[in-house]
C-alpha cells in the first residue's frame, strides 16, 4: 500500500516558503526533525531536497487537494 501524497509548505527565516509534495512517511521524518540543528534530505514527488532544519519556521500541510472550477459543491 503506498503513501498518500501531501502538499507542503516549509518556511525559512530569508527565504520564500519551499513548496513540496511529500508522502506521508516523508512528511513524518520532516516533522520528527524539526527543533534539531541537522541536515534532512527530504525525497519529494519530484526531487530530492536538503534541508537545514535550523533555519525552518513553520511547516505547512494542506488538509485537501484545491479544487479549481464551477459548481465544485463538496
Amino acid at each position: 500500500m503506498s503513501d498518500s501524497v501531501k502538499r507542503v509548505s516549509v518556511g525559512f527565516h530569508a527565504a520564500p516558503p519551499l513548496g513540496l509534495r511529500l508522502t506521508d512517511a516523508a512528511l513524518a521524518d520532516l516533522q520528527a526533525g524539526l527543533g534539531k540543528a541537522d541536515w534532512l534530505e527530504v525525497e519529494a514527488e519530484d526531487a530530492s531536497v536538503t534541508l537545514n532544519l535550523s533555519q525552518v519556521l513553520y511547516v505547512r500541510v494542506e488538509k485537501d487537494d484545491q479544487r479549481v472550477g464551477f459548481g465544485l459543491a463538496g
